[in-house]
């Protein structure tokens, strides 16, 4: 599986015929290497909660590619009006789907969205546990640390992409301990230093983790698993 960073919380996955994007802020990511006319071919756009930092270019790219959405319920029927294709879930659902399965994982955050009439709509925000040629990707999404991450230690996580910025998520000490609870093979750090306000330190958070290896990548870094 190809796992490419594209800054923030932005990753592309590969696995043959399957080609993902999670969290698409492209537009408007200071750390982004890429246009979103660079993204090429998708078959699944994943979106962990509505602010406009994680749903950023989900919708154009879903125009472009043909891709479905996967997301909450409420985002996914906002989606809607934009005749893109979605399909929608909640927090502890699970679904098989051509390439393997998904599970929808809970977050401690916000999930807010602004619609041109003063609505304010999104639902809960979460997380994914994607699954895909037997090999499982843990986004954690934009979180607190929280207890429900113990249960993620029974998914056998092959890797866990967390946020460690603070200040809107958990910081490096949580994410540590975040760690500890899942036990995944491998961890990557994401949600920092895209912003001033959550300007931590990777390298801090590789070296307090001592339960799997941790792997820092640039925006643009490709990871082989």
């Amino acid at each position: 599986m190809k796992l490419k960073f594209l800054g923030h919380s932005c990753f592309y996955l590969e696995e043959g015929s399957f080609k993902a994007i999670i969290d698409p802020f492209i537009t408007g990511n200071p750390q982004s290497p890429i246009s979103s006319h660079e993204v090429g071919e998708l078959t699944h756009i994943f979106v962990t909660h509505g602010h406009g930092d994680h749903l950023g270019d989900a919708v154009p790219l879903a125009k472009a590619t043909g891709a479905t959405i996967i997301t909450n319920h409420e985002i996914g029927a906002y989606l809607g009006k934009f005749d893109v294709q979605v399909h929608t879930m909640h927090i502890g659902g699970r679904v098989k789907m051509d390439f393997g399965t998904v599970k929808m994982t809970p977050a401690l955050h916000g999930s807010g969205i602004t619609t041109e009439d003063g609505m304010v709509c999104g639902g809960n925000p979460g997380g994914f546990v994607i699954e895909v040629a037997n090999k499982k990707i843990y986004h954690a999404g934009d979180t607190g640390l929280t207890m429900d991450m113990k249960l993620l230690e029974e998914e056998n996580i092959d890797i866990a992409l967390v946020p460690i910025g603070g200040n809107f998520t958990m910081d490096v000490k949580d994410a540590v301990r975040a760690v500890k609870f899942i036990k995944p093979k491998v961890a990557i750090p994401m949600h920092y230093k895209t912003f001033p306000v959550i300007n931590s330190d990777p390298y801090e958070f590789r070296e307090a983790v001592k339960d799997c290896d941790v792997v820092i990548l640039n925006p643009g870094d490709e990871y082989n698993y």
